[in-house]
C-alpha cells in the first residue's frame, strides 16, 4: 500500500531507534499491508518487519485479525517495533552471554518438553 510521508517518517524513526540500540543491524525492511474485507470498522494493518543482523534473521509479524487494535497504523507501527525490539533485547542478551539456564527440575522439565 502506498504510505504516507507521515507513516513513513514515524517507521524511519523506530528503525533509527533500533539502530542506536543495536549498531550491528545489517537491514531492516518493513511491509505494510492493509484489508478492508468488509470489517465494520474499516481498514485493519498487517505489519511484517525482518531485520537482518549477524548470523540472524530477527522477523515480528502483526497480523491484524490477532489484534483488532491495528484498524490503527500507528498503534500497528509502535506494536511491530515494540515486538522486534523485544527480540532484538534477547538476541543481544545472548551474545553477551547474559541469558539464564534452567538448573534442577525445570531444566529436566524443559529438556523432556523439547521435540
Amino acid at each position: 500500500m502506498p504510505v504516507s510521508d507521515a507513516v513513513e517518517t514515524k517507521i524511519r524513526e523506530r528503525a533509527e531507534a533500533l539502530d542506536k540500540f543495536f549498531p550491528d543491524i545489517v537491514a531492516c525492511k518493513v511491509v505494510v499491508e492493509s484489508t478492508a474485507r468488509g470489517h465494520q470498522k474499516g481498514k485493519l494493518y498487517y505489519l511484517r518487519i525482518d531485520l537482518t543482523v549477524p548470523g540472524r534473521e530477527i522477523v515480528a509479524k502483526r497480523h491484524p485479525d490477532a489484534k483488532h487494535a491495528h484498524e490503527d497504523i500507528y498503534v500497528a507501527v509502535r506494536d511491530g517495533f515494540d515486538e522486534i525490539r523485544r527480540q532484538l533485547e534477547d538476541y543481544s542478551r545472548r551474545l553477551k552471554g547474559k541469558v539464564k539456564t534452567l538448573r534442577g527440575p525445570k531444566a529436566r522439565r524443559a529438556a523432556l518438553d523439547q521435540p
